[in-house]
């Protein structure tokens, strides 16, 4: 027998009058969480979510009748559309601006799980942040920690300052806050750079190669990713994995320590935010600069 769910309710977000319709359906079935609770969480992470979708190109992932069950990505802006989601357009697409919490809310009732916003803001073509993605070849990864101290480990010794992030699902990504003002191009080389020692000095754990069927075991530092038009999971988006993981900022000792993904998730999220806020907000922009001289000296002189 289909299980049946209240209608729907209202809510007064922001001064806007906001439809709730099966309020208590199960989104995540493993972890209990319905879509009220899932509102409710939205609400509570929103000064963190908002933060960084706020006037980028976002695309979420939609899942009508919960995580376990089929979904499609909402690039163009859903119809219809209230008056007070503000839109952006680039190639031809309609782009919800995730500016408000009325909007998330609203988003949130349409069961948008996972929120995915550009890495520039809307009508600029330079990034506004520099992230690293380290994406597992296998399901089960053991070494993702590991991996992500050791591309920590590079950074620092570059004298770069970075933030690990759980990407929510399987991976880690290595976040760094960037003075404004770089190029995708300039990024794309330092992190070519960075991948490229990072498989010579641990040729077992990590691989730059982009085909699936090469990579093995290892695991792909994918630089290529950050990118004009691309997104990726933003810091504080939930995941529509069975533990109702999100993605999450670490502190260095705690990747050390080779803590769990699964343990960051919807029903923890709160007293950590309590305790202590974003982590990505208290590390200073980088002047990757001395870094772009560098290679740029190497590059001169291997064309010698």
């Amino acid at each position: 027998m289909a299980a049946e769910y209240p209608s729907k309710g209202s809510i007064e977000i922001e001064g806007h009058r906001i439809t709730i319709t099966n309020p208590n359906k199960l989104l995540w079935p493993d972890a209990g969480i319905t879509k009220l609770i899932y509102l409710q969480k939205l609400i509570e992470l929103s000064p963190y979510l908002l933060r960084y979708c706020k006037d980028r190109y976002l695309t979420t992932i939609r899942y009508p009748h919960g995580v376990d069950q089929q979904f499609f990505y909402q690039k163009n802006a859903p119809k219809p559309l209230p008056a007070f989601v503000r839109t952006a357009a680039i190639d031809d697409v309609e782009y919800v601006n995730l500016d408000s919490l009325a909007t998330l809310i609203w988003l949130g009732n349409l069961a948008c799980i996972e929120f995915h916003p550009s890495f520039h803001f809307i009508q600029s073509d330079k990034p506004i942040e520099w992230i690293i993605d380290l994406d597992p070849s296998m399901e089960e990864e053991p070494r993702i920690m590991e991996a992500a101290a050791l591309i920590g480990d590079i950074l620092h010794s570059l004298q770069v300052e970075s933030i690990p992030k759980t990407s929510g699902a399987t991976g880690i990504q290595i976040y760094v806050p960037i003075e404004s003002g770089y190029t995708f191009d300039e990024l794309r080389t330092i992190g070519h750079f960075i991948g490229s020692y990072a498989v010579q000095k641990y040729p077992d754990i990590f691989t730059i190669e982009r085909l699936k069927k090469d990579r093995g075991n290892r695991i792909y530092i994918d630089y290529l990713q950050h990118w004009y038009g691309k997104t990726l999971s933003a810091p504080y988006t939930p995941r529509a994995k069975k533990h109702a993981t999100l993605s999450t900022p670490l502190f260095w000792d705690e990747v050390r320590a080779g803590v769990r993904i699964q343990d960051y998730n919807l029903h923890t999220i709160s007293s950590r935010l309590s305790e202590y806020g974003d982590l990505i907000a208290k590390v200073p922009q980088q002047n990757l600069h001395p870094i772009l001289h560098i290679l740029k000296e190497r590059g001169n002189h291997s064309n010698k």
